[in-house]
C-alpha cells in the first residue's frame, strides 16, 4: 500500500480490548483520546463488566463502543436496560454480533432481531456496527454470512471485519460483499502487534471454557504469532494495498484486535507512522 493510503488508515484506526482489571489503566495511560476504544463482551462474565468499563471510559473522554451480543441479552427488558445505560453514559455507537455464547442467554438467537428492537425503540445510536467474516465462520457458511450483512443493511451503519490474516482473501470477500450491493463502509479487523505466549495468555485470563472455545476454533491463528519477535500487521496491509485504497472498497478504517496488548499496539502504530512520515 503506498504511504499516505497507509497513513489514513494508521489514523482512523478502532482499539479492541477486553474489559479485564487492568484494561481502564492501560487505555487511560496508552491511547490518545481521538482513538476510537471498543470494549468485548465475554459469554463468561456477561455485558456487566463491558457497560461498566464502557462509562468509565466515556467518562474519561474516549470515543467508547460496546459490544452487544445478540446471545448475551435476556429479553426486550435487558435490551431496553442496556440501552438506557449506555445513553446515560453519553455513548452514541454500538457493535452489535450475533456472540460466541453456546446457549444464547434468552429469546434473541442473532443480531437482525436486536437490530429491529433497537429500530422499534427509536433508534437510540447513531452508528451502529455489525459483523463481517472474511475468513471463514467455524459454524457459518461464508455465503451466508454475506447474506446476514444484506440483511442487516438497513439497520446498520457500518462492518466490523473479523480477524485475517490473507491478503488474498481479504480483497476477495470485500469484492463479493459489494457485488453483492452491501454498501456500508468496513473497518477492515487486523491483529495487533502481539507474542504468541501473549496471546495464550490473554485467552487463558478470559475463562476456561471461553479459552478453550478460542483456542480450539482458531488453531491457525497462533502460527502466525510463532515467529521471532511476534505477529506485525504491517506486511498484511502492505500486500493488501490495492483493495484496501480503491475508492470502491469503501475502507473506513482498521479494527485492531489488541487482545489487551495496548501499550504495544499504540507504539507500533506511532512508530509506523514516523517511519512513514508527513
Amino acid at each position: 500500500m503506498a504511504a499516505a493510503g497507509l497513513r489514513t488508515l494508521l489514523g482512523r484506526v478502532r482499539y479492541e480490548v477486553l474489559p479485564a482489571k487492568a484494561t481502564e489503566d492501560k487505555v487511560l495511560a496508552h491511547v490518545p483520546h481521538d482513538v476510537v476504544v471498543t470494549v468485548t463482551a465475554s459469554p463468561v462474565k456477561g455485558l456487566e463488566p463491558t457497560l461498566d468499563l464502557t462509562a468509565r471510559l466515556a467518562a474519561h473522554g474516549f470515543p467508547v463502543v460496546p459490544h452487544v451480543p445478540a446471545r448475551l441479552l435476556r429479553d426486550d427488558v435487558h435490551l431496553k436496560d442496556v440501552v438506557d445505560r449506555l445513553r446515560e453514559a453519553g455513548v452514541d455507537d454500538v457493535f452489535v454480533p450475533a456472540g460466541d455464547a453456546d446457549r444464547p442467554a434468552g429469546s434473541y438467537h442473532g443480531a437482525l432481531p436486536v437490530l429491529r428492537r433497537l429500530g422499534e425503540l427509536g433508534g437510540p445510536f447513531a452508528r451502529v456496527g455489525i459483523t463481517g467474516y472474511p475468513e471463514s465462520h467455524p459454524l457459518i457458511h461464508d455465503d451466508l454470512t454475506v447474506q446476514a450483512m444484506w440483511d442487516k443493511r438497513e439497520h446498520a451503519t457500518y462492518i466490523v471485519s473479523n480477524l485475517c490474516f490473507d491478503p488474498r482473501v481479504l480483497g476477495d470477500w470485500i469484492a463479493r460483499v459489494r457485488a453483492r450491493g452491501v454498501a456500508l463502509p468496513v473497518h477492515l479487523g487486523v491483529a495487533g502487534p502481539v507474542q504468541r505466549a501473549k496471546l495464550l495468555a490473554m485467552a487463558t485470563k478470559i475463562g476456561v471454557g471461553e479459552s478453550a472455545r478460542f483456542l480450539t476454533r482458531h488453531p491457525s491463528w497462533f502460527l502466525r504469532f510463532a515467529a521471532p519477535g511476534g505477529y506485525s500487521p504491517e506486511p498484511l496491509l502492505t500486500r493488501a494495498g490495492p483493495a484496501l485504497a480503491a475508492p470502491s472498497a469503501g475502507v473506513a478504517g482498521l479494527h485492531l484486535f489488541t487482545f489487551n496488548q495496548i501499550a504495544e499496539t499504540e507504539r507500533w502504530r506511532r512508530a509506523l507512522l514516523d517511519r512513514l512520515g508527513d
